[in-house]
């Protein structure tokens, strides 16, 4: 009994300094990228999702409003977006196609239909956010276009904690913009628009991220537009890119009254 207990307090000391030599790895390993490469990525990336669906919660917060709403949305590039508002239990209440040309936005408690060219104002009246249409686009799958961006290289560039980050300054110097980026899984976790007086204009703050199609997309979305105090976030409960044979069901019902805007 007793050899036996030498032998295996021997078998642990000839263990503990075999695994005692053995350098430790680290527990993530990741490769740094120089700030051009890091952009071609991101915007590479960014032209991998074609079509997108999600279906979650907004919140919408302005002067005029301070509401929340479960909703879906179907995204097709680079023109087509669809979104569906629902009440409790699933009622609908609205439904809006938005082409780069034209909108239909459908009332479903008053079956009032409104189609209409286009324009600011009509994007702004149905997603509550002064932003263009491919502003939009990006901002439901909570991505940001870097093209501009892809033949310069920034003009500050640093690595902190977990984070890239890249600064560019407009040609006139009047507006910076500044993006964090997680460095393994490259997604941008925070995007910021400084004016004047680093004013700051523009934020948009992205989370819990998922690998789809290898690209980082994030459930959780805040814009924020500090000029006209407004604020759309989303939490999104699912969520599918590249869909094969993406279909946008939306026919207006027969008796619907139409109004041209």
């Amino acid at each position: 009994m007793r050899r036996l207990s030498l032998i295996v307090l021997f078998l642990v000391n000839i263990l503990f300094i075999i695994t005692s030599c053995v350098p430790s790895q680290p527990t993530e390993d990741f490769e740094l990228l120089p700030s051009e490469r890091l952009t071609n990525k991101l915007e590479a990336n960014r032209r991998k999702i074609k079509n997108f669906e999600g279906t979650g919660t907004i919140f919408v917060n302005t002067p005029s409003m301070d509401n929340s709403a479960t909703f879906r949305i179907i995204l097709e590039k680079p023109d087509s977006i669809y979104l569906t508002v629902m009440g409790p239990f699933g009622i609908e209440l609205a439904q809006a196609l938005v082409t780069k040309d034209k909108f239909t936005f459908y009332d479903a408690l008053q079956n009032t239909a409104y189609v209409g060219s286009v324009n600011s104002n009509a994007l702004q009246s149905i997603f509550r956010i002064n932003l263009s249409f491919d502003d939009l686009l990006d901002a439901f799958i909570g991505s940001v276009n870097l093209t501009n961006n892809l033949y310069r290289a920034p003009d500050n560039y640093y690595v902190e904690d977990d984070r890239y980050v890249l600064t560019y300054l407009d040609s006139a110097r009047t507006n910076k913009s500044i993006y964090k980026v997680d460095v393994r899984q490259l997604g941008i976790t925070n995007y910021q628009l400084y004016g004047l007086d680093d004013n700051l204009m523009l934020e948009g703050k992205y989370s819990d991220f998922e690998l789809l199609e290898n690209v980082a997309v994030p459930y959780k979305i805040s814009i924020n537009n500090k000029i006209d105090e407004q604020k759309i976030s989303i939490e999104y409960k699912k969520i599918t890119v590249n869909k094969k044979n993406i279909f946008i069901d939306f026919k207006l019902p027969d008796d619907v009254t139409i109004i041209k805007w």
